[in-house]
């Protein structure tokens, strides 16, 4: 038997992202922990490294295979590319492939933005508007892709940028208004009056100062993984309500968390992760912005390439 392939645009078409979204929700208020996530493996590759992401499921398990190569950028090449295979948990016989870095490019937002509605939907004294002002660090496909999501959960919201290179927030610009989806140049300037943030960059210092953002706004960190980069500062991490992706994926590289305060300090503290987020257990605190922090999760791979193969497959049926 072929073992079929989906590509980019076929990984693209099946999850737009209203369904990416409700399809983490649905398997977090399933049987999904977050904490049984395994962590993800690196082994060096010539100029760079390889990626690999195993995780298992009841009906399905899966593995992706990344590379990450530093200096493809310069060479117009791409610095993420993989492959993700899917197995039949029942057997462990491979069932599919399809673009690793496609289904990386949806997941990751489809995910943040999960974390950002529950917690704008969480009780409590903070009120949210539902009109946010979206303020985005970083002008990536990872940007682009968050703006998409956050389009799709706010459709009243107001999206700016901000990043280095104006040419691409030039392009990421102009791509949206072709979408219809209306977003200025921001600056950090733009910080105090944002509702929503949202960091996607690659950048290993903080982006702003902590003591900036409102006590209402959501932030997310989500653009760095290691205990050695960070988006944000120990100021707006001390300030905080904080929830995470997970709490033992964090302890090994949440650098926005870590050091800002010991593994054994987050352990008392043990915040919500993303599945307390979905079930309803995190409560705003008036005073307190609130601070979501992932770094990428095996699960969040799996699950959204399930619904690749089964949407494919219901309509080869």
């Amino acid at each position: 038997m072929t073992l079929p392939y989906f590509d980019a645009a076929q990984v693209r078409a099946s999850l737009p992202f209203e369904r990416a979204i409700a399809a983490i929700e649905d398997a977090l208020r399933a049987d999904t922990d977050p904490e049984i996530d395994g962590p993800r493996i690196f082994a060096p590759a010539p100029d760079g490294e390889f990626l690999l992401m195993p995780a298992v499921g009841q009906g399905y398990s899966g593995l992706k295979v990344a590379t990450i190569a530093p200096l493809n950028p310069a060479k117009g090449e791409e610095k993420i590319q993989g492959v993700y295979l899917l197995f039949d948990s029942a057997n462990l016989t491979p069932i599919a492939a399809m673009d690793g870095a496609e289904l990386t490019a949806i997941r990751t937002p489809a995910a943040t933005l999960a974390a950002v509605k529950n917690i704008a939907e969480a009780p409590g004294e903070t009120p949210f508007t539902s009109t946010p002002k979206i303020l985005v660090f970083g002008a990536g496909i990872q940007a682009v892709n968050h703006i998409r999501a956050a389009k799709a959960v706010f459709p009243e919201g107001r999206f700016s940028v901000v990043g280095q290179r104006i040419e691409r927030i030039a392009a990421l610009t102009e791509q949206l208004a072709a979408e219809g989806i209306a977003v200025t140049r921001g600056s950090v300037d733009d910080v105090p009056g944002a509702d929503v943030i949202l960091c996607v960059t690659s950048s290993p210092t903080p982006l702003f100062d902590g003591s900036l953002p409102a006590d209402h706004a959501i932030i997310a960190s989500v653009g760095q993984h290691g205990l050695d980069a960070r988006e944000v500062d120990e100021t707006l991490v001390k300030r905080s309500e904080v929830a995470v992706e997970g709490r033992a994926s964090s302890w090994r590289e949440s650098g926005d968390l870590i050091p800002a305060r010991s593994v054994e300090e987050w352990m008392q503290i043990n915040p919500p992760n993303l599945k307390d987020l979905v079930d309803g257990k995190f409560k705003r605190v008036a005073g307190r912005p609130s601070l979501y922090t992932g770094v990428g999760m095996a699960w969040e791979d799996l699950v959204s390439a399930a619904v690749v193969y089964e949407d494919h497959r219901s309509r080869s049926a």
